[in-house]
């Protein structure tokens, strides 16, 4: 599938400065402990790594943290389900991911009981909750795909940081949509509960998104079911909100599961250098995403919203 980056936004400033605690860290981010001690409590099941990064080292001590929190977009909705596994039956290529949540501000400390709650489209480029909202390029229907998954909350969820501060989930490589790049959207909660299934209360430390190496999704995006879905797709470099900073801003390290198949998936993993007294939504467009090409999704959300969303949850307008 050719990769044709065609929305550059030259407003976006391509590095933010990092916040360094007690030391300095290589420009690819923080590795604390690498990737085999990310995924200490799970078989090895190949000797074959892609790093979907600049090669990342820490000094001893060192913490960094990722300074600017970026829109939540217009598709995020509240009353996600506390869950592990968020695919519901959507087909793609699976992806087990691990995310550590560390204290910035207090030696990378980990931070225990933080939620953090991710979402992200489909294979073809749509959201639970907003079906009928244009990927761009040509797609199938959403509703095409044979899966049972509800509309309303595929591919979202939260879990809760153990005490080393992990968290782990199990889904798909998200596919794309105009005019961005593949991508997965986070926010990391303190302060709050699990109550009836979801998280409530606290507050948002940080808003994200996690990236994905260009070739990695090339090599992904030729394989079905995401081959159905023809078009342009944007390319790191000319995306509106990554700003290429490698792993500090949010690329993910990843590992194929078995050697030189990725369909058979991938397991990818970031530390997250958070400080739990902040408080940033990525409401609004926040994090300097700069103003979007037109093309963007348009749509409504389709179908009941999950328990605890609001009414007057996001349309899909152009943002990221």
């Amino acid at each position: 599938m050719p990769m044709t980056g065609n929305h550059r936004d030259t407003s976006i400033t391509r590095r933010r400065a990092l916040t360094v605690t007690g030391g300095t860290v290589a420009a690819g981010g923080l590795a604390v402990a690498g990737y085999q001690s990310a995924f200490a409590d799970t078989a090895t099941e190949s000797t074959a790594s892609t790093s979907a990064s600049a090669s990342a080292t820490s000094t001893s001590g060192s913490c960094m943290t990722l300074m600017s929190s970026v829109t939540e977009g217009p598709y995020y909705l509240d009353g996600a389900l506390v869950r592990k596994d968020i695919t519901e039956g959507k087909s793609g290529v699976p992806l087990t991911l691990r995310l550590t949540v560390v204290d910035a501000t207090d030696g990378c400390t980990p931070v225990s009981g933080a939620a953090v709650e991710i979402w992200h489209c489909d294979a073809w480029g749509y959201y639970s909750g907003y079906t009928t909202a244009n990927p761009g390029g040509s797609a199938p229907a959403e509703s095409e795909d044979g899966s049972t998954a509800n509309d309303s909350t595929y591919l979202r969820g939260y879990q809760i940081a153990n005490a080393n501060g992990v968290v782990k989930f199990e889904t798909i490589i998200p596919g794309w949509y105009n005019p961005r790049t593949c991508h997965i959207h986070l926010k990391v909660h303190t302060g709050g509960q699990k109550e009836d299934g979801t998280y409530e209360g606290g507050k948002v430390n940080y808003t994200g998104q996690l990236f994905f190496d260009d070739d990695i999704v090339e090599a992904i995006f030729a394989l079905e079911p995401y081959a159905k879905h023809s078009g342009s797709y944007t390319e790191l470099a000319d995306d509106m909100v990554y700003d290429g900073g490698g792993a500090s801003s949010g690329l993910l390290t990843l590992e194929l599961v078995h050697k030189k198949d990725p369909s058979k998936g991938y397991k990818g993993h970031l530390t997250l250098g958070v400080d739990p007294d902040a408080e940033n939504t990525g409401a609004g467009g926040g994090g300097g995403g700069g103003t979007p090409p037109s093309g963007a999704p348009s749509g409504a959300p389709t179908g009941a919203p999950p328990s605890d969303a609001p009414t007057d949850a996001p349309s899909a307008s152009p943002s990221s």
